[in-house]
């Protein structure tokens, strides 16, 4: 009897261990390598970043039909930074105006400007959703779509990065940067508002 069993034994390690090579699953990687399509000069000072978080409630509702045959309510967390810089491209003339005598600098700042938000995937998330059996079973023809949940987490970050001190912060490190470096090449400094 325990001869039997043992013979059972091996014979099932021996079949699944051969079994495995056709069971097992492999991800083989034949992508092309990422080729640089431009180059362009940037003008750019990016002075201050801030991180940014949110958590939508999307709920999409189908009139006259109960939530639990279709609808769908969504918890999405979604996380991103936006970039506050100064384009010193858009600089003018009377932006930097040395003195007669070489002494003094005056500066006139362009405004600092917010970036689009830079959403960060692996952080972003769904936390729930609730679905009526029509949306359950639509989700099984393919993976769900959460461009949507992106495109409405990023409106919410810029909104939220325009009412923030962001755009203070840029300006006055910007500030403080050029008049540390004007100043370590003997200039005095004059900051005139725009």
């Amino acid at each position: 009897m325990v001869a039997a069993v043992l013979i059972i034994l091996g014979s099932a390690v021996f079949v699944f261990g051969l079994m495995r090579p056709f069971g097992g699953d492999e991800t083989i990687d034949r992508s092309q390598p990422a080729m640089l399509k431009s180059v362009r000069d940037l003008s750019q000072y990016h002075a201050a970043a801030g991180e940014f978080q949110v958590v939508l409630d999307i709920e999409n509702d189908v009139k006259w039909v109960p939530s639990a045959l279709a609808g769908e309510r969504t918890l999405f967390v979604a996380a991103g930074s936006v970039n506050a810089f100064v384009d010193f491209g858009s600089l003018k003339d009377d932006g930097l105006v040395v003195s007669p005598d070489g002494k003094t600098v005056e500066l006139r700042l362009p405004k600092p400007q917010l970036d689009k938000p830079n959403m960060h995937h692996d952080r972003s998330y769904v936390f729930s959703q609730e679905r009526g059996l029509i949306n359950d079973l639509q989700a099984l023809a393919g993976p769900p779509d959460q461009q949507r949940f992106y495109v409405a987490a990023e409106a919410k970050l810029a909104e939220a990065a325009k009412s923030s001190e962001l755009l203070k912060r840029a300006e006055d490190n910007t500030r403080v940067m050029l008049t540390g470096m004007l100043q370590s090449l003997g200039f005095q400094v004059k900051v005139v508002g725009d």
